[in-house]
């Protein structure tokens, strides 16, 4: 049974720093791509970044490119995702999700297969 979990979701002052993670597990291929979504109240659901199983690419939004950086950890099954320099409007709920695929990462969220509960980030002084 796949199962993605996410952690490190705090209530941290604008200019911080954060650090998501998301655990997979019961996954029978390599061949899956995570990717980062959030949702703040009363907006639509934002792609935040992707990371490529296959090759390694990383994607971002243009939001959050150069705050955040997206990693993983074949060792531990985990992809991290590193948010610096937090503003207000970074507030959500981030959820890490899989596509199974070879080809790579998007942020087309119907096109991912398995989600996480999600973990709240709140930024606020």
């Amino acid at each position: 049974q796949v199962q993605l979990v996410e952690s490190g979701g705090d209530l941290v002052q604008p200019g911080g720093s954060l650090r998501l993670s998301c655990a997979a597990s019961g996954f029978t291929s390599d061949y899956y791509n995570i990717a980062w979504f959030r949702q703040a109240p009363g907006k639509e659901r934002e792609g935040v970044s992707c990371f490529s199983s296959t090759d390694g690419r990383t994607f971002y939004a243009d939001s959050v490119k150069g705050r955040f950086t997206i990693s993983r950890d074949n060792s531990k099954n985990t992809v991290y995702l590193q948010m610096n320099g937090l503003k207000p409007e970074d507030t959500a709920t981030y959820y890490c999700a899989a596509e199974l695929t070879a080809s790579r990462c998007s942020l087309r969220w119907y096109a991912m297969d398995y989600w996480g509960k999600g973990a709240l980030v709140t930024v606020s002084s």
